[in-house]
């Protein structure tokens, strides 16, 4: 028995792919932001980001707005 786990392929979808993604993202999520509930100057984060081995599948992304989304990367990366 291999006592270690196999590495799982991460999701990476094309341009296109990921867009449509984004879309039903921000449709999931009543196009609010989910940090502080704006509606405007949406984006769609990784919470676990791609450069950390994080993939494009609905688990890993949220709604945020733009000051949202710059506050969660300066508390991963400060």
């Amino acid at each position: 028995m291999n006592p270690f786990r196999q590495k799982q392929p991460r999701l990476r979808l094309d341009a296109r792919a990921y867009q449509q993604l984004c879309r039903e993202i921000l449709q999931r999520d009543g196009w609010r932001c989910q940090g502080c509930g704006a509606t405007q100057q949406l984006q769609v984060h990784h919470l676990q980001f791609r450069s950390h081995s994080g993939d494009d599948s609905e688990e890993n992304l949220i709604t945020l707005c733009d000051h949202c989304h710059k506050l969660a990367h300066d508390n991963q990366t400060g």
